[in-house]
């Protein structure tokens, strides 16, 4: 047995915080134990509490034609989100539920250790963008520790707001010459907001 599934087995059983209560299925991740490129969104929503997939509803349809639009299918990605169960009603993750379920996140990077990170909405942007809004970081790409973070609206937001998708998609196309040019890009420093590629 992997890291990997020995780790989404101590997620199932993981009662840290009120939602592992009314999930009907906890959605730890999915994708090769060893890839580049891992994307984290927000929460679970109905379909993945249904088969404990993440991005498996229209969102996720959405995500596979972006990464179809830089020659990538989703097996080749790894695909988790900042908690791991559905909020009631699909509302947004509490403070609380985010830094219990911080944990399970923090090691998946650990075992996988891609070289970029692209976090898709502010949830997961938060983590890694600190104090700066979506608007102003997403599409934007900085190194920290050797690993890229490169911030992208959630894929949702396209279908709620149909303005974003040219945004979104832009901001897809440009993550592979970001991880070709992955050597060449210098550290982050103390301002983030400095060492923005873009």
């Amino acid at each position: 047995m992997s890291a990997l599934t020995e780790l989404y087995q101590e997620i199932e059983r993981c009662q840290d915080c009120e939602l592992g209560k009314h999930r009907t299925r906890v959605v730890p991740g999915e994708g090769p134990e060893k890839t580049s490129l891992l994307f984290i969104g927000e929460a679970p929503g109905w379909h993945e509490d249904q088969q404990g997939r993440p991005f498996v509803g229209p969102a996720g349809k959405y995500l596979e034609e972006l990464l179809a639009s830089i020659n990538l299918k989703r097996e080749q990605v790894y695909i988790a989100n900042v908690i791991k169960c559905r909020p009631p009603s699909n509302r947004d993750p509490l403070p609380n539920e985010i830094q219990a379920c911080s944990k399970w996140l923090t090691h998946q990077i650990e075992l996988i250790r891609p070289k970029m990170i692209v976090t898709l909405g502010r949830y997961s942007m938060a983590k890694y963008f600190p104090n700066q809004s979506i608007s102003q970081v997403h599409g934007k790409a900085r190194k920290q520790d050797d690993v890229i973070y490169y911030a992208m609206y959630h894929p949702a937001a396209a279908l709620h707001q149909g303005s974003l998708r040219k945004t979104i998609e832009t901001d897809m196309v440009k993550i592979p010459q970001i991880l070709a040019q992955a050597e060449k890009l210098t550290e982050a420093e103390a301002e983030p907001q400095q060492l923005n590629l873009f």
